[in-house]
């Protein structure tokens, strides 16, 4: 979604000297060994299990080096421990790995054998140099019953628009899991007059190589605040569009252009993102295509569908030949919005997808993903109706399909949460999206964004008498979600920042939701 926007240069001295003006960036303490630092970018944890989780590091000697590489071309080894006490006297688990070049000598360790439901100390050593020390938790037993869950949920971090300071905060609450969905990065970077308001600069030309959306990541990852919520909680992550191109749909990007271009750009997207994230080993087929949505449970409490949005939907509606970009419309000026073999997740997905929710026996079933599901009608006296394309609602029957496997396997508790449209909402999600009088299948939480600026707040407002199954909207503030979930109910409360701008911005509570178990629906906490 595109409301951020492109820079003035900032070079590799004053990162890798300055280290981004950013408060207390890199280190945690760490002195450098004899040469650079090996360590920058932190460390993180993610996709926990009963026995075990993913741990990642990456290696940089020079973070945002033009070649992606990170100032490092040899092979080096990389001891990994995982350790049942902060002061690593007792060893749980441990290990080698050698980081290299293909892999811009990013680390990714599955580990397994540990206990479920606790928490575990991990560090890596290489060349003499030690990590940050990160927490992670192993998933509790599947059905093991657990009292309580807090989640911290965000998306949508633009770098130069804002400092991270809605990631410190959230690393203040100690979440047993942080969810991303989606817009982790930006691929492009402010230009002209647009790029005035600023407060730091990506410094690069828009991502479209593999190097340059590695140098994407690796410095949203110098950022002090972004690195101690890694290393506070394991993640969860999914994408949305913006880390590999603004409103792109499956195949298509949103304007046109070579397909075979676009499929390469898309893929070196998708590697930078595996390399950045502590995510199971996942690998582009022959298709260029990553599997990235996965089923996560947390003992008899929560299952967790993390889904992709974006790279197996359907081509965007009626858009202009070669593109894919969302635009507002009504059912008369397309009616392909409406053809009901046009797909939002894919269908392979979707079976998956619904197959998991048939079978689920948890408390709590949560849809972690990046677009707004509930919808919004866009409603003129003497007019017709009109949607944004972008969203589910350009996929009107593909949410259909969701609605009423919701309605008909009865999962119990669905919950779902969003991000991309860098606005907090509170939504009843319809049995039949066109009838407000229609039973609610599932409670929908969006987040606003961590930086990102949020659409008109009026021009939205207007539209909300026609939009009843919305309780609650706002785009005016920055921020994240903060969940609690216990068995009897599950409390969202929405977390803004004073100033996007002040780098030690504080933090307040907007507002707060409940969902009781056994009832869909909001209400006010």
């Amino acid at each position: 979604m595109q409301h951020p926007l492109p820079p003035s240069p900032m070079t590799r001295r004053a990162l890798i000297g300055g280290l981004v003006a950013a408060p207390a960036v890199l280190r945690f303490g760490q002195a450098r060994a004899g040469g650079a630092y090996l360590f920058p970018l932190g460390v993180a944890s993610g996709d926990p299990w009963p026995d075990g989780f993913v741990l990642w590091t990456r290696l940089a000697a020079d973070p945002i080096a033009a070649d992606g590489q990170g100032g490092i071309s040899a092979p080096i080894e990389v001891l990994w421990e995982v350790a049942a006490d902060e002061g690593f006297r007792l060893i749980a688990a441990t290990g080698r790995i050698t980081a290299d070049a293909a892999s811009a000598h990013a680390v990714h360790v599955e580990v397994q054998g540990l206990r479920p439901g606790r928490p575990y100390w991990y560090r890596f050593t290489a060349a003499g140099q030690q990590s940050p020390v990160g927490l992670a938790r192993t998933a509790p037993a599947p059905n093991a019953e657990v009292d309580r869950l807090r989640l911290a949920v965000a998306s949508c971090s633009n770098w130069e628009v804002g400092y991270f300071s809605a990631y410190g905060h959230m690393a203040d609450e100690a979440p047993d899991l942080t969810l991303f969905l989606g817009d982790y990065i930006y691929e492009y970077s402010r230009t002209g007059e647009r790029a005035a308001g600023n407060v730091r600069h990506y410094g690069f030309e828009e991502a479209t190589t593999l190097a340059g959306y590695r140098n994407r990541y690796a410095l949203h990852r110098t950022d002090a605040n972004l690195q101690r919520l890694h290393a506070a909680a394991p993640c969860l992550v999914t994408w949305d569009d913006h880390e590999v191109l603004n409103n792109y749909s499956g195949d298509w990007p949103d304007k046109g252009g070579d397909p075979r271009d676009f499929l390469r750009r898309r893929a070196a997207g998708y590697q930078a993102f595996y390399e950045a994230m502590p995510i199971r080993r996942t690998s582009l087929d022959s298709q260029l295509q990553m599997p990235i949505h996965k089923r996560i449970r947390y003992g008899r409490l929560a299952e967790f569908f993390m889904l992709d949005g974006r790279q197996h939907r359907s081509r965007g509606a009626c858009v202009d030949e070669g593109g894919a970009k969302g635009q507002i419309v009504t059912d008369a000026q397309c009616a392909d919005r409406l053809d009901s073999s046009r797909t939002f997740l894919g269908f392979e997905q979707e079976r998956w997808l619904y197959d998991g929710l048939a079978r689920t026996d948890a408390r709590w079933n949560v849809l972690g993903q990046d677009l707004v599901m509930a919808g919004l009608r866009f409603e003129t006296p003497g007019q017709e109706t009109r949607y944004w394309t972008d969203t589910w609602d350009g996929f009107p029957a593909s949410r259909d399909r969701m609605t009423k496997a919701l309605h008909t396997l009865k999962p119990r508790n669905p919950i779902v949460l969003a991000g991309d449209y860098h606005s907090f909402w509170t939504n009843d999600v319809k049995l039949d999206s066109r009838d407000e009088a229609s039973p609610t299948v599932a409670t929908e939480f969006v987040g606003t964004s961590i930086t990102s600026g949020g659409p008109p707040y009026q021009g939205l407002m207007s539209a909300m008498p026609a939009n009843p199954h919305i309780k609650f909207f706002d785009s005016r503030v920055r921020g994240y979600m903060s969940i609690d979930v216990t068995p009897r109910r599950l409390t969202a409360r929405y977390q803004a920042v004073s100033d996007v701008r002040d780098p030690k911005a504080a933090r307040y509570t907007l507002n707060s939701w409940t969902v009781e178990d056994g009832h869909p629906g909001a209400q006010p906490a």
